[in-house]
């Protein structure tokens, strides 16, 4: 990924130490919060790599909590995350795999509630940058500094052109598009990162689309 300025180096406002283990850790844990749309019951996270090695040090482990439960970077709460979550009644476990990552500041989280479960493999790339290298087994790479539109649907001809012709006639652009698939003839996930937050109206306009599964939306800022 490039930069776009020193500042993406530097890295955000933010609640220290580290923007790679701190800010970014906060980060991926909260886009797995956005894509599950609420506060789990249980979260599951598993540190690789770095992460494995430092997270207490460093502060991955509060970090990514407090991203789940949808603080900021700059959250002055965030190093309380561990004991606001055990008193919301969230169930939060931690744990590392010796698993050899592609990238050393890796974390897998899976949130779960009555109703839902969903996964991601997110790293952190330095200057509280972050990746997402998967969700719910669909491979991308997604770092959600844009809105991005995440379209369910049946791998099949003409899905692409379908939701492409219902932003073109709202004159949404599209910045960058990807499409990950299980097997061929399955379910497929429609990433497109989109120059302009997409209304409820679009989304709902997607979701009729015969062959749709699901439509959200995830934006951070």
């Amino acid at each position: 990924m490039k930069y776009k300025s020193v500042f993406d180096i530097i890295g955000p406002v933010m609640v220290g130490p580290s923007s790679s283990h701190t800010a970014g850790a906060a980060r991926i844990g909260r886009v797995a919060r956005k894509l599950l749309g609420r506060q789990p019951k249980r979260a599951e996270i598993t540190f690789y790599g770095s992460f494995a090695k430092t997270y207490q040090g460093h502060g991955s482990d509060v970090a990514t909590v407090a991203g789940i439960l949808d603080f900021d970077t700059f959250d002055l709460r965030l190093k309380d995350s561990l004991s606001i979550a055990q008193n919301e009644g969230m169930e939060v476990i931690l744990q590392t795999s010796d698993v050899r990552t592609e990238h050393p500041n890796t974390a897998r989280i899976r949130l779960s509630d009555e109703k839902e479960t969903i996964e991601i493999v997110g790293v952190s790339i330095g200057g509280g940058k972050i990746e997402v290298l998967e969700i719910n087994g669909f491979s991308c790479q997604l770092g959600f500094d844009s809105p991005t539109l995440l379209v369910l649907h049946e791998d099949r001809f003409g899905m692409i052109a379908a939701v492409a012709k219902v932003l073109t006639r709202q004159r949404i652009n599209v910045g960058l598009m990807e499409v990950s698939r299980h097997d061929r003839g399955s379910r497929a996930l429609m990433a497109l990162e989109t120059d302009a937050v997409v209304s409820e109206q679009v989304m709902e306009e997607i979701r009729n689309i015969p062959h749709i599964f699901d439509v959200s939306l995830l934006a951070l800022g």
